[in-house]
This record gives C-alpha cells, sequence and structure tokens, in this order.
C-alpha cells in the first residue's frame, strides 16, 4: 500500500505510515475530529518514487483545495523523541503540482541537517528511519494552538496547559507570536483571552479522553474553525516529562526527595544495583536518625519524606539535618513542602513507634559514646577504623570452591547490607560534626571563606590517597607520554589485557584501588579493574600538566598548609573575642583536620561487597548467556535478584525484559536533568520555587570551596572520556568519587547538585580549588570554551 486514507491507519502501522499518521488514525478511531486527509506510505518511500496518480487521486477524492503537508516519520511522536520541528510541514497546499513538491520537500527534511542532529542525540539508527507523508485538508482557524494534558514545565499530572492565539496555530508552535496561556486546574476558568470558558472545558475534555485513550499525557495540536469547531490536529506523547512516582492510592499528596546526588549520581541506576542501594542509602539516613522509604522514580533513587514532613517532632529538624549532605537546594524545596497546608503536621502515633523510638534512643547514645571517643582520642579512632575497613574487605571475599550458578547466587543473595560497625560511623560522624559547628561558633568572627580553607588539604581521605597514587603512576610513566598521551584509552586497555603495554604501575594501583569506578555504587557498573579505560583517560590528563606549581601533590600540600595557618589564626583571633567560644572552635578544628578525612572511608569499604557480588553475578551472567538465556552476561545487570534466580532454577528467558528495560535506561541515560524533589502528582517543587534575579552571565549557587579562579569551562558528562587542560573550570551536574581525579588539573569546580560536605567540594578543599554548587542548569547555561570566573566567597559563576 502506497496510498492510504487516514481513517484506515492505526497504532500497530507505525512502519507503515510512521509516527504522526498512526496517531491521527487513533485519534479517528476514537471518534475524535480529525480533518479528513491521506498518507503516503513508507512503501512509497522505500521504492524511490512517487506514486503521482494515486496521490492525485486520493486529493481529488479529498475535494482539492487547500491541504496541510506534514512528515510522518517512522521515528516520530515516539513516547522518548518526538522530532517536533526537527522536519518540513507545508500548509495551505493547493492544486496538484504544489502537492507533489511539497510531499518531496518533506520527503527530503528525512536527512535535513536538524533531523540528522535530532536522530544523533536520540541514538537513532539513521538507515532504520523511513518516511511517510501525511496530506489533510487545512482548517481555516480563527483560533489554534497546542494543549498538554500535563503541566510541562512543573510536571504536574493534575493540570492542563493550553496555548492559543488567533489564526493559524503555526504561530504558537513556531513562538512567532504572543499567545494566551492558561492553566486548566478543574476551576472554573474566565475564559479571557482568545478562548472562551467553553472552549476551554471542551479542549480540557478532549484532553482527559486522549489521555485515557493512549495512557500518558500528551501534546495535542488542535484548531478551532469559523464556525466554532474544534479539529484534532496531532496528538503525541509528552516526551519531557519526568516520570511519576509510584502510585500510592492515598487522596493526600506525597512528597519525594532526590537521594542520588548524595553519592555522586544522577544518572539511572540498573536494576540490580537498585536494590542494594536502596538499603545503603535507607542506612546512610538513619545514621543521621532520618527514617524513609527509599522508592525508584526513572531508575533514581528518591526518599518518600511524607511522613516527617507531617510529623510534629521530625519537621523541626529535618531541614536542618539536609545541610549536611543534601545542600542547599533541597533545603528550600522542603521549607516549601513544610509551609504547605497540605503538608500540615498530624498528631503521631506513639504507639506504632514505642518499639521504633526505644531502638532508635539505644542507636543514638551508642553514636554519641563513640563519638565522643573519637574526639577525645582522634587516633586511636582512625586505628579502629582502619582495622574494621580490613576485616570488612576479607569479609567480602567469596569462598573457594564456587563453581555453579547456583552456588554463585546463594553467595549473591546472602550478602544482606549490613549496617557499618559504630567503629567506622561514629569516627565519620565526629569529623562531620567537628567541621559543622565552627561556623556557629565563629558566627561574626571568621568568614566562611576562612572555614573552607581550614577544611582543605586534609589528610587520611582515602579518596585522596588515591588521586595521588594515580598522580606518581603518571609522574613514573613519563617515559611513555607520547605513547600514553596520543593512543585511545580503549586501545591501551587492550593492550594492557594482552600484556604488550609497559609496565607503568598500573596493575599495582588497580589491585588496590580497582574496585572504583564512576557511578560505583551502582552494582550495574564497571569497575576500573574489569574496564581500565577511565584511568587511562585520567592519566593522559595528568600528563598535560607541565607546570610544577600546579603538580597536584604541590597543591595538595599548600592547601594543607594554608588551612594549618588559616586555623592558627582564627583560633588566636576567636579565642581574643570570644575566649569560650574560642576554644572550643580551636578544638573542634583540629579535630576536624584528625577526622573529616576519614568520611569516603565507610564507603570505600563497602565497595569491595559490591565488587564481589559484580563479579559473582557476571559468572552467572555467563551461564545463563551460554543456555541462551540472555544475550550477554552484563544484561544480569538488568534484572533483579528474584528474576535470576528464576533463570538459573528455571531456566526462564529474560532477554526481552533486558532489552525493554535497557532502551528506558538508554533514554534515562539522556535526560541531563533530574528533580530535586516531586510531589506525588508530578509537580517538580523547585520548578514552582520563586526565582531570584541574577545579573546579566551570572548564575548563582553555594560557595562550597574557597577562593576564585577565572578559566575555559569544560562542560563534562562523563568522567570516562573527559579530556581536562590545567587550567579549565570543570562544570558538571554532580561528581562522586570517580570523578575526582579530574580535580587534579582543574582550576575550579561546578556543579548543579550538591551540599558543602558532599564529595565534590570535600576534593575541592582538599586540592584547593574554589567551588560552587547547587547552580541550577549550569551545564546547560555554559558551555565548553566559556570563560567563566567562579567565586566561592560570593557563590556565584559568571559567563564573560
Amino acid at each position: 500500500m502506497r496510498v492510504i486514507p487516514l481513517s484506515e491507519t492505526s497504532a500497530d502501522m507505525v512502519d507503515l505510515v510512521g509516527g504522526k499518521a498512526a496517531g491521527l488514525g487513533e485519534l479517528i478511531r476514537g471518534g475524535e475530529r480529525v480533518p479528513p486527509g491521506f498518507c503516503v506510505t513508507t512503501e512509497a518511500y522505500r521504492s524511490g518514487v512517487i506514486p503521482q496518480a494515486e496521490i492525485v487521486d486520493a486529493y481529488e477524492r479529498l475535494g482539492g483545495g487547500p491541504v496541510a503537508v506534514r512528515s510522518s516519520a517512522t521515528a516520530e511522536d515516539l513516547p522518548d523523541a518526538s522530532f517536533a520541528g526537527q522536519q518540513d510541514t507545508v500548509l495551505d497546499v493547493t492544486g496538484t503540482a504544489e502537492l507533489i513538491a511539497a510531499i518531496e520537500k518533506c520527503r527530503g527534511s528525512l536527512h535535513g541537517a536538524r533531523a540528522v542532529a535530532y536522530r544523533d542525540a536520540h541514538h537513532i539508527d539513521h538507515d532504520a528511519v523511513r518516511m511517510a507523508v501525511v496530506v489533510q485538508r487545512m482548517v481555516a482557524a480563527e483560533v489554534s494552538g497546542v494543549l498538554f494534558t500535563a503541566n510541562p514545565v512543573t510536571g504536574c499530572r493534575t493540570e492542563m496547559m493550553v496555548d492559543a492565539a488567533p489564526g493559524p496555530g503555526t504561530a504558537v508552535v513556531d513562538g512567532g507570536a504572543v499567545v494566551d496561556h492558561y492553566i486548566l486546574d478543574g476551576s472554573d476558568q474566565d475564559g479571557t483571552g482568545c478562548l472562551a470558558a467553553a472552549q476551554l472545558a471542551e479542549l480540557r475534555g478532549a484532553g482527559e479522553r486522549l489521555q485515557r485513550h493512549f495512557g500518558c499525557p500528551q501534546d495535542v495540536e488542535w484548531a478551532i474553525d469559523e464556525g466554532g469547531t474544534v479539529w484534532l490536529l496531532q496528538s503525541r506523547p509528552i516526551t519531557t516529562l519526568f516520570p511519576l512516582p509510584p502510585d500510592t492510592d492515598k487522596p493526600l499528596p506525597r512528597v519525594y526527595l532526590e537521594f542520588g546526588h548524595v553519592q555522586g549520581m544522577l544518572q539511572p541506576v540498573t536494576p540490580m544495583g537498585m536494590s542494594t542501594l536502596k538499603s545503603l542509602v535507607a542506612a546512610m539516613l538513619a545514621a543521621l536518625g532520618i527514617r524513609a522509604e527509599i522508592v525508584d522514580i526513572g531508575g533514581r533513587l528518591y526518599g518518600d519524606l511524607t511522613d516527617l514532613a507531617r510529623s510534629r517532632s521530625a519537621r523541626r529538624r529535618l531541614v536542618k539535618l539536609m545541610a549536611v549532605d543534601f545542600g542547599p537546594r533541597a533545603q528550600a524545596v522542603m521549607q516549601q513542602v513544610l509551609a504547605d497546608p497540605r503538608f500540615a503536621p498530624s498528631k503521631d502515633r506513639p504507639e506504632r513507634r514505642r518499639g521504633a523510638d526505644v531502638a532508635s534512643l539505644r542507636t543514638a547514645v551508642r553514636l554519641v559514646v563513640g563519638v565522643v571517643r573519637a574526639l577525645a582520642r582522634p587516633d586511636a579512632a582512625r586505628t579502629r577504623m582502619f582495622d574494621a575497613i580490613e576485616r570488612l574487605k576479607l569479609r567480602a571475599a567469596a569462598p573457594d570452591g564456587l563453581r555453579t550458578a547456583v552456588e554463585r547466587l546463594r553467595f549473591v543473595q546472602a550478602q544482606e547490607p549490613a549496617s557499618s560497625p559504630d567503629d567506622i560511623v561514629s569516627p565519620i560522624v565526629a569529623g562531620m560534626l567537628a567541621a559543622a559547628l565552627p561556623a556557629h561558633l565563629l558566627k561574626g568572627v571568621a568568614r566562611e571563606d576562612e572555614i573552607h580553607a581550614v577544611l582543605g588539604g586534609m589528610p587520611y581521605n582515602v579518596t585522596i590517597e588515591m588521586d595521588l597514587a594515580l598522580w606518581r603512576l603518571a609522574e613514573r610513566a613519563g617515559d611513555h607520554r607520547q605513547l600514553l598521551l596520543h593512543t585511545p584509552p580503549d586501545e591501551l586497555t587492550a593492550r594492557y589485557r594482552q600484556g604488550t603495554l609497559p609496565d607503568i604501575g598500573l596493575a599495582a594501583f588497580l589491585d588496590t584501588y580497582g574496585h572504583r569506578g564512576a557511578a560505583e555504587v551502582d552494582l550495574g557498573v564497571p569497575r576500573w579493574d574489569e574496564d581500565p579505560v577511565p584511568v587511562f583517560t585520567m592519566i593522559a590528563n595528568y600528563l598535560r600538566v607541565t607546570d610544577p606549581e600546579q603538580a597536584p601533590d604541590r597543591r595538595f600540600a599548600r592547601a594543607a598548609a594554608t588551612a594549618e595557618a588559616t586555623l592558627h589564626q582564627l583560633v588566636a583571633r576567636a579565642r581574643r573575642r570570644r575566649p569560650v567560644r574560642g576554644r572550643l572552635a580551636g578544638f573542634l578544628l583540629r579535630r576536624a583536620r584528625a577526622l573529616t578525612g576519614l568520611r569516603e572511608a565507610g564507603k570505600f569499604a563497602g565497595l569491595y561487597r559490591l565488587r564481589e557480588m559484580r563479579r559473582q553475578l557476571l559468572a552467572v551472567g555467563v551461564d545463563l548467556t551460554s543456555a541462551g538465556l540472555l544475550d550477554q552476561p552484563g544484561d544480569i545487570m538488568f534484572l533483579t535478584l528474584d528474576e535470576v534466580h528464576d533463570a538459573v532454577h528455571q531456566n526462564v528467558d529474560h532477554r526481552q525484559t533486558v532489552a525493554s528495560r535497557r532502551a528506558i535506561h538508554q533514554r534515562e541515560l539522556r535526560r541531563r536533568t533530574v528533580p530535586v524533589a516531586l510531589l506525588s502528582d508530578g509537580t517538580d517543587l523547585e520548578a514552582i520555587l520563586p526565582t531570584l534575579a541574577a545579573a546579566d552571565g551570572t548564575l548563582t549557587g553555594v560557595g562550597a570551596a574557597a577562593g576564585r579562579a577565572t578559566g575555559p569551562a569544560r562542560v563534562v558528562h562523563d568522567p570516562t572520556t573527559a579530556h581536562i587542560e590545567p587550567g579549565d573550570v570543570l562544570v558538571t551536574a554532580t561528581t562522586d568519587p570517580g570523578w575526582t581525579p579530574l580535580f587534579l588539573t582543574a582550576a575550579a569546580l561546578v556543579t548543579e547538585t550538591g551540599a558543602v560536605m558532599a564529595h565534590g567540594p570535600t576534593v575541592a578543599r582538599e586540592y584547593g580549588i574554589p567551588a560552587v554548587i547547587c547552580v541550577p542548569d549550569a551545564t546547560r547555561k555554559i558551555s565548553t570554551g566559556q570563560i567563566i570566573t567562579v567565586d566561592a566567597a560570593t557563590g556565584t559563576v559568571t559567563i564573560h
């Protein structure tokens, strides 16, 4: 079939008629009012000719006259790729000659620069896409526009949004006219502007029908003719909405806070990694006295804080507790939630909480004792901690003799996440308290940047030690500089595995740090000892440092010296002005320098267990692949442990499940922004916060590591391939320890999320580079190569 009526198209005909025509066919089948028309199919496209006789016949049966000619590619109007405006539309086409020319133009736009770039961005195979063309009767529009069945700005699924303007819809879609803007939230509309209240109600009714029919929020183009008839011109999924939280069937709204950035992650977590991470984050929160259900939203970790927000006792300390790990953006949205009458405090229920309160009290008492002990004798606390870490490392190893998939899976299933021993938790909490309290004690005596300076060059940080170990490796590899600088990292990796790479000490480095990597808390992500490509990338970045004064070890030493000098000055000043507070602040700052660097050690220890679990699961994946139940061993990370159990014990084939989840994972990997907090109706809470005006070219965040630096921006989304020149300003969404080697050559750090005590700012302080965190949309507002100034004192990033 080369030309068919739109009324004969449907959702299962995308390969023949393309996304737009399939959507229009569904509208017609659902009884909606759609301008009549026909489709020139992909079969005609494959033939390489335009079936003119059939087109003319269909046009004449349509009655001739003006028509709209629109692209309908097979990769168009899809759930995760709308292709809006990427391919051509020709309006008011009259006569067969114009019609044939318009169809040719639409077909040719499949290979236009816009469409090609869009497909590249969405990883869509160019050769797999075919073009169909839709021809429809033109509507003489008195008013037209777009209806979104969910609010595309805030994500709220209980609101619809309408943009409308007099005349044809191109003015609205192309952004070429002032439009009337309506929010339909179920309340009565006054019908101001170009739409009457009855017309808005009719559009809302159409939106409700379409959302029910298609099963997801829709972006609908419409037009109203001179007789007042509403015509639907297109309906496609809204592709930009962040996924909804799980349905809880509860009448009042619930609030979810994003937790992944605490571990330096905004990318989606693999299904296998999600269960482990849920337990890890829950344990971390419990250490802070916060109990929250951890849920998966869009492959990201969110905590349901509703009960805490509505608890009279918990809400008093909720915002303050977030300062430690979640940062000012999370604090701002939670303050908004606490002011929302829908989250008014409810009566606590002591009968349900008594047992939990007793357990919490015991935990709190034990923690307080451990913290006091660590503050009193920090050297002994460090010794106990590293002994505990070594014990965890030994316990993480799999026993000898695991041979079969059943045995390996049994080992993995037995690895229940255990809370960290007190000998690890207490020194970490003690260090965090010692670092946080002096700012309050020294208010009016010390500036914030001075406190940050004291927390720089911190010893006993396993991540810093890792970075410096890699620097020393790069120094020793100087004889092979040209090879390491100019050979692609994947080729170096292949040579290393083949044993043909010169010995640069990489094996020793990986023996100590090979269980690490970017997004390392996700069980589904490769470690450096599996794939050392990122390590070779970072070695190359280090080799670009030619100024001895910019050597990371010297920078760290300078930061440490500055910290000690600043500490001495601060304590002397504080003791003169506030003797008691000055002495206490001095004690805490010294303890901070003795203990705060230990913060990374607990996670470092836990990664041994994750690596061993991953090794055993990949071995199970090999067996399942050999049995034809998976396509490749790594696919096991897109299953749950229960699904792996079914595959091992019942030979269940999960290849289709893996393919579906991998596609969703790839789609979510392309998402560049993740909401800080969501309501259960999908509302992005930060999107409805009042925005503060900023000077042109100035972005505002929070200063987190003292200093001021100017340099070319380097926007990085993936540390694996990041090319950093000395003096570049690293701009990224968030960081985890796998990113920190990049800091050794950067002049400054800018992130979109974080807290002052998070991984990125902590390591930035160690090297004495300024950092500004919590800069919304920094990776979109800043482009690589732009000269920017990072000023931690003012918490600003200025684009020159």
